[in-house]
């Protein structure tokens, strides 16, 4: 389901924001502050995930202070529906990854398969070696199949939205995180 404006306002004034925007641009901060200490000097390919790592690919890069390559790779469980199906690749990078270190970049780690997936489809084209950033990871409560190298904040069990992440098509564009309300699921 993609929301129409109305129903799209309707779903922001009744979320609960999680991280304001200045908790947003301050974890920012300090996630661009441990990948610069972390990969200086290795002059890496950072690959966004589309179309959710938009918003935080483009306040981290600026911030990263060693020389990087930048492509990405658009891969997705969601889609516009609140819950995760089949992983589908709709582009895999169009930079060799063969014998370079790659930084994945992504808006929120949920479950982790699709992570899970990226990473494992980037080590068997031939990456020497995998990092991720997310700007969220969702506390579930049990072991995902993969952990995030840097991590900006942990958000609760609930469908989040804002800073690239989106609820039912709108929201991307928001410069905090919000939950959406549980009566607002429809469960598509």
């Amino acid at each position: 389901m993609k929301a129409t404006p109305e129903q799209a306002w309707r779903i922001l004034e009744t979320a609960e924001e999680v991280c304001s925007a200045e908790c947003v641009a301050a974890e920012v901060t300090r996630v661009a502050a441990e990948v610069s200490a972390k990969l200086k000097d290795s002059h890496p390919l950072v690959l966004g995930v589309m179309r959710g790592s938009v918003m935080f690919a483009g306040h981290l890069l600026p911030q990263l202070r060693f020389p990087l390559h930048f492509d990405y790779l658009d891969v997705t469980r969601y889609g516009t529906a609140t819950v995760g199906g089949e992983i589908t690749w709709k582009v895999s990078p169009g930079t060799a990854v063969a014998g370079r270190i790659v930084l994945v970049v992504d808006d929120i780690l949920d479950e982790g398969h699709t992570l899970a997936a990226v990473r494992q489809k980037l080590l068997d084209a031939g990456a020497t070696e995998f990092y991720s950033a997310v700007f969220a990871q969702k506390d579930l409560g049990r072991p995902k199949p993969i952990v995030a190298d840097f991590v900006g904040i942990t958000v609760p069990n609930r469908y989040v939205f804002g800073f690239g992440m989106d609820v039912y098509g709108a929201w991307r564009n928001l410069p905090a995180i919000y939950a959406l309300r549980d009566e607002m699921m429809t469960g598509e």
